[in-house]
């Protein structure tokens, strides 16, 4: 199976630098100057699960792109979707299968207008990770799982084939009968960390020391309430989880969101945050909607000041 994987950042480079070291046949899909990095120094990886170092990844650029692919791996920030969603075109053939691993929902209707909702699959992640300035992918805490399948639910031929290209790699990976639900259940706790790690620019632990439990526990009280009127209600157990991880002393969990911000990088408000809004009742979600007014504050002064 000929598997492309968009950017080789921190989720493409780690997930796809996984399948490349249990022998698949992966090629990056990259930009000229990660292409010219990746060709200089190899793929690397900094994890706890193995370090891993591909001498020359075979790489490709947008335009260089000669015959469809049979799985596209799909990794970018939502605010780079269209510009990936131009790029992946010329390797979408008639039976290419679309694993998009983006945060939300909202980049679903995007790729099934473009490319036809049979092709698009349902994914999700979870992972700690970052690139670092010298191109090295660093993975961060045990944590590294995937998901992904039809999103009317149960398991078809074609999700089985990927299953059996992702058994072997170093990292969690499994096809679900139920890949909405999975979305479903990490966009309601997704949601809850990045607002409130965003809106208190700090993590988990700290905002637990400086009194905010009460109010990290509303917060997943609305994210998980939108999301139990959704068709694929989360389970008691999912939210049960959140309560525990999101409330635990002296944690460092904090959001990607939230690194960002610190680093004046751009944000998911829309997709992540903005689009649960609008699932929800008006005036259901107070905690929430001030966390989105506060990344849509920082979001105009940042193109105020690039602007200036």
């Amino acid at each position: 199976m000929r598997i492309l994987v968009v950017g080789a950042g921190a989720i493409g480079g780690y997930y796809g630098g996984r399948l490349l070291e249990a022998g698949r046949d992966v090629t990056f899909l990259v930009r000229p100057r990660r292409a010219a990095l990746l060709a200089e120094k190899g793929l690397n990886i900094k994890s706890t699960a193995g370090d891993f170092h591909a001498a020359a990844p075979r790489t490709v650029t947008a335009d260089a792109i000669a015959a469809p692919y049979d799985a596209i791996i799909l990794s970018c920030k939502s605010y780079d979707l269209d510009s990936a969603v131009a790029d992946i075109a010329p390797a979408v053939g008639p039976d290419t299968m679309i694993v998009p691993l983006l945060n939300g929902m909202r980049h679903l209707d995007v790729l099934d207008a473009r490319f036809g909702k049979d092709r698009v699959l349902g994914g999700q992640c979870a992972i700690a990770s970052t690139l670092l300035p010298d191109g090295t992918v660093r993975h961060m805490s045990p944590m590294h799982s995937l998901s992904f399948g039809e999103r009317a639910g149960g398991m078809s031929p074609r999700v089985e084939a990927l299953a059996a290209q992702i058994q072997g790699a170093k990292f969690d990976g499994r096809a679900s009968a139920d890949v909405m639900l999975d979305m479903w259940e990490k966009w309601s706790f997704l949601s809850a960390i990045a607002a409130i790690t965003s809106l208190m620019r700090a993590p988990i632990g700290d905002i637990v020391a400086g009194g905010g439990k009460d109010l990290i526990l509303q917060l997943i009280e609305e994210t998980f309430g939108i999301a139990a009127r959704s068709p694929h209600p989360p389970r008691p157990e999912a939210k049960a989880r959140a309560q525990a991880n999101l409330t635990q002393a002296g944690s460092l969990f904090s959001a990607s969101m939230m690194r960002d911000i610190e680093a004046g990088n751009p944000v998911e408000a829309d997709h992540v945050i903005g689009d649960l809004i609008a699932r929800a009742a008006p005036g259901s979600v107070p905690v929430l909607t001030t966390a989105y007014i506060h990344l849509k504050s920082y979001e105009a002064r940042r193109a105020r000041e690039a602007a200036a």
